[in-house]
């Protein structure tokens, strides 16, 4: 029996950075554009906070330019709106981020369709969905994007495989059922009332996890050799360790990796990727506004 391959998100996302890293010098050196990332924090939600301010370090290691607009958390809806209009019509700005959640005074939906579709690097935008399942070109949320970039890099060709994605949210499930489609993978999604899911999930050659539910997915769940790609993140009681808890994934990793040939761990899986393809989004997204192709 082969070993199983723990894939490092960690280390996918470091050589990812430094590529991108790179072809923003390109684009600086022929075409004197520097790709440039808003976001827009309202309150003082800590784990947003450190989130933000991770995304804005990341952003200027990658040579891009980076601007945060911390805003209160009594800051009403029609003035968020207001400071996505002024990013929305400045032609420096590249790519526009509101972070989420926001206080609930301010109606999420509304602020997110109000960005240029453009400039929607969390690819969000009611537009960008509509792209993303037509076949056009979209921003595709980042953590999707991740999740294909690492299965490109360890299978290749997807075309003919069976795919399962554990979750229906718009910000995972969905718009990743909908990148396994483009690679001509045969998709189930799967959700809290699918019928038998253990029986769905074994019949995968590729398992996508996302429901937000601690080791829900089991190993007896998973077809010998299949590919896991666990997104979950959720932190339970755990007193061995200094703080009383730990993070685990939505699949119960010792059992599925004694199954699977391939798996993400949690932490230091999925979850690296996601800055590092928000990095790639605004890269992407300046070369489409320039009208340009993104540097080789």
């Amino acid at each position: 029996m082969n070993e199983t391959t723990i894939i490092s998100g960690k280390d996918f996302a470091k050589n990812l950075r430094k590529d991108i890293g790179r072809k923003v010098s390109i684009l600086k050196e022929s075409h004197g554009i520097t790709p440039s990332l808003s976001v827009i924090l309202v309150g003082k939600d800590p784990a947003s906070e450190v989130y933000v301010r991770n995304k804005g370090k990341a952003t200027i290691e990658a040579g891009m330019k980076s601007d945060t607009y911390n805003l209160p958390e009594t800051t009403s809806h029609d003035v968020v709106l207001e400071k996505v209009a002024l990013l929305n019509n400045d032609p420096t700005v590249h790519g526009i981020l509101v972070q989420l959640p926001l206080p609930e005074q301010i109606f999420t939906d509304e602020i997110i369709n109000s960005i240029n579709p453009d400039k929607d690097v969390d690819g969000f935008h009611t537009l960008n969905v509509g792209r993303l399942n037509s076949g056009q070109n979209a921003m595709v949320p980042c953590t999707p994007v991740g999740c294909m970039l690492m299965l490109k890099d360890l299978i290749g060709d997807l075309s003919g495989k069976q795919a399962i994605v554990v979750g229906r949210s718009n910000i995972v499930g969905k718009p990743m059922a909908a990148l396994l489609l483009r690679e001509n993978c045969t998709v189930t999604i799967a959700h809290s009332r699918t019928k038998d899911l253990e029986a769905e999930c074994r019949r995968a050659d590729i398992v996508i996890a996302a429901v937000g539910r601690a080791r829900m997915v089991r190993g007896s769940w998973i077809k010998p050799g299949a590919v896991v790609i666990d997104v979950g993140i959720n932190r339970i009681d755990d007193n061995t360790t200094k703080s009383g808890t730990r993070l685990v994934g939505d699949v119960h990793f010792e059992e599925a990796a004694i199954v699977a040939s391939a798996i993400t761990p949690v932490p230091g899986g999925v979850g690296p990727m996601t800055i590092a393809c928000l990095l790639k989004n605004t890269l992407t997204a300046a070369c489409r506004q320039a009208g340009i192709s993104e540097p080789d």
